[in-house]
């Protein structure tokens, strides 16, 4: 048995399937480790919303800030849909209450055998334990009150993680820091603008995964979400968004041996700018 982690598919349905069969993915030996972003962007994410859907126990998903999109616009939250979303074809189809329903339930973080799966990061404060525990925080609101959740879940701040944050701040807080980090200063203030490739060494903005004496370090943490950053593979973090639905590449990682990685080029359906 292999346990497969593969980076953003934002709806690449016909690169997904390519990936798995040049691993050779069978799905009642093999177990495949989502980052998050199934959907958006890409044109078939219905088809991966299924294809995932049926795996059952043997497909593992975080939610990703795409994921949380589509689920926010489905709930009637106040948030306009933007000009690049293709989920319209999810809205239409005959089983979409079951796919969204399936969807809203999904964790915001997992960890198993030594590693942790997330969409984004962590912020250097947070131990594995701490960031399991926001996580499940933010999946019990999606479960009680998604409506409440979503109504106030968009924004930027607070910027500075603190033990003291509580109600709707404690939640988005959580939120950005999974599913939106990529730079931090090493006291935990989040930047959620920058895009493109890290800083240098002179900023104090730093790749989350890059601060010296964060908390989360010893576990190996496995990630997505920053295309521009491209696929990096080491002993204590694996980040595999190598930009498919950009034209990049769909890129699986082998988390129990020491077999290299396996990626199949894409067609490209979005330039980087409409991101």
């Amino acid at each position: 048995m292999s346990r497969y982690a593969i980076g953003d598919v934002q709806g690449c349905y016909t690169e997904l399937r390519d990936l798995l069969a040049q691993l050779k993915f069978s799905a009642d030996r093999d177990r495949l480790w989502f980052v998050g972003d199934l959907v958006n962007r890409g044109p078939r994410s219905l088809e991966v919303l299924r294809f995932v859907r049926a795996l059952g126990d043997n497909a593992i998903t975080v939610l990703g800030n795409h994921d949380l999109h589509l689920l926010a616009v489905a709930c009637g939250a106040h948030r306009k849909r933007k000009s690049a979303d293709t989920l319209d074809e999810i809205f239409a189809a005959p089983d979409c209450d079951d796919l969204l329903g399936w969807l809203i339930t999904r964790p915001l973080a997992h960890y198993e055998h030594g590693d942790l799966l997330v969409h984004a990061g962590l912020v250097p404060q947070w131990t594995v334990d701490m960031a399991l525990s926001l996580a499940r925080e933010v999946e019990t609101a999606l479960y009680t009150d998604p409506r409440m959740l979503f109504d106030n879940m968009y924004g930027d701040e607070p910027r500075r993680w603190s033990a003291k944050l509580d109600g709707t701040d404690r939640l988005r807080f959580a939120i950005n820091v999974l599913t939106r980090l990529r730079l931090c200063t090493p006291d935990g203030e989040v930047d959620l603008k920058m895009k493109g490739k890290p800083p240098g060494k002179h900023s104090q903005l730093q790749p989350w995964f890059e601060i010296e004496r964060r908390q989360s370090a010893g576990t190996r943490i496995v990630f997505g979400h920053w295309s521009a950053l491209g696929l990096i593979v080491r002993k204590d973090v694996v980040g595999l968004d190598s930009g498919c639905v950009w034209g990049g590449e769909l890129t699986a990682l082998d988390l129990d041996s020491e077999r290299p990685p396996v990626g199949i080029s894409c067609a490209g359906y979005q330039s980087p700018d409409s991101e």
